[in-house]
């Protein structure tokens, strides 16, 4: 999967759209918001007991689970009509199916397409093994930055397209939780390419530049349960 860069927005007046003027997401009184107050850069180091992959696949696991049920809240706001697309800022993100073909589609569709491929990875016993003597395959930290990509995608999303909604439902603390434990998890293992988060590196540096030196985020995975299915489904 690439990022594709989106045409320019710009009007023929020069006047960007409303939604490029201004970042909600970025005011003051949003940004503040979080679920509880915690230094994140402590909790997401390596334990010394546990294997790096197996602390890998568990965080990796629970990321999946909570960003999903994220956009599950605001899942029918995201329509075809609505998000023709699947934007984030000027970037525009592309499907690749398993031949390497281009997919052109919405950003609801993309979003189901990085769920369930996502999905079918922690669930296959070869990759994510959960049974004793189990190894994990020798492409499994390649897997979990593919991974962690798709879900940036969508944390994104969710922050450009339909941080109103989030706001109105009042789950924007959630959501700024769940940011900052996800990308503070992130540039611990360096799961993710500067480049591919430079789309919300405003976001980023306001959320996870704090003095508690973890963005004063809390416990990110707690907006939602671990057991939350594919949003396919529950819809």
């Amino acid at each position: 999967m690439r990022a594709i860069e989106g045409k320019s927005k710009a009007k023929p007046n020069g006047k960007k759209p409303a939604a490029e003027e201004k970042k909600v997401y970025l005011e003051p009184e949003h940004t503040k918001s979080r679920i509880t107050d915690f230094a994140f850069k402590e909790l997401v180091v390596l334990p010394r007991e546990i294997d790096l992959n197996e602390w890998l696949a568990s965080n990796t696991t629970t990321f999946f689970h909570h960003i999903n049920l994220q956009y599950s809240t605001i899942s029918e706001f995201c329509t075809g009509e609505t998000c023709q697309t699947m934007a984030v800022c000027n970037t525009q993100y592309c499907w690749h199916d398993e031949r390497g073909k281009k997919v052109k589609c919405t950003a609801p569709q993309y979003v189901d397409f990085v769920m369930s491929s996502v999905q079918k990875l922690v669930t296959d016993e070869d990759v994510f093994p959960t049974k004793y003597g189990r190894e994990f395959p020798s492409s499994f930290e390649s897997l979990v930055k593919k991974i962690c990509k798709y879900l940036f995608h969508v944390l994104g999303h969710i922050y450009w397209a339909h941080f109103k909604e989030t706001l109105a439902l009042e789950l924007h603390g959630h959501l700024n939780t769940l940011y900052v434990h996800f990308i503070l998890f992130a540039r611990e293992f360096n799961l993710l390419d500067p480049k591919e988060t430079a789309v919300l590196d405003d976001l980023t540096e306001v959320l996870c530049s704090s003095p508690s030196g973890g963005g004063g985020g809390g416990d990110g995975a707690s907006s939602g349960a671990p057991g939350a299915q594919n949003h396919v489904k529950e819809r």
